[in-house]
């Protein structure tokens, strides 16, 4: 298999041809750094996306709050998790970096609150 994609691991965004077979034999061409090939070869494998979103505030002040998880989490959770935290209703006080949510689907990765939400 083959597929093109641009490295996002350092500034110089290489573009990647990546070709592999199985797991054990995946060769990365057309990047300038090492991080490149390392990137590479977990988005062919287990990509991992850090998810950004916005959680309802009982609050007037605030309709919305800025969340994000702590660590980049396997794409395969990331619906799941956008539907609780779309269900979610944070109550003041919120203080930023706050866990939310805390080891989702047993992954170590934790929701935190980007911003502060201070009662009203």
């Amino acid at each position: 298999m083959e597929r093109k994609m641009v490295c996002i691991s350092c500034p110089l965004g290489c573009r990647l041809t990546v070709t592999w077979e199985d797991e054990n034999d995946i060769a990365v061409k057309g990047n300038k750094c090492a991080k490149g090939e390392s990137y590479a070869q977990e988005e062919i494998l287990a990509p991992k996306r850090v998810v950004t979103a916005t959680v309802r505030a009982a609050t007037g002040a605030v309709r919305r709050l800025p969340v994000k998880t702590n660590l980049p989490m396997l794409k395969g959770y990331i619906p799941a998790l956008l539907n609780r935290i779309y269900k979610l209703e944070l109550r003041p006080p919120i203080v930023r970096g706050q866990v939310l949510l805390k080891n989702i689907e047993g992954t170590g990765v934790d929701l935190v609150a980007t911003r502060n939400l201070k009662k009203v």
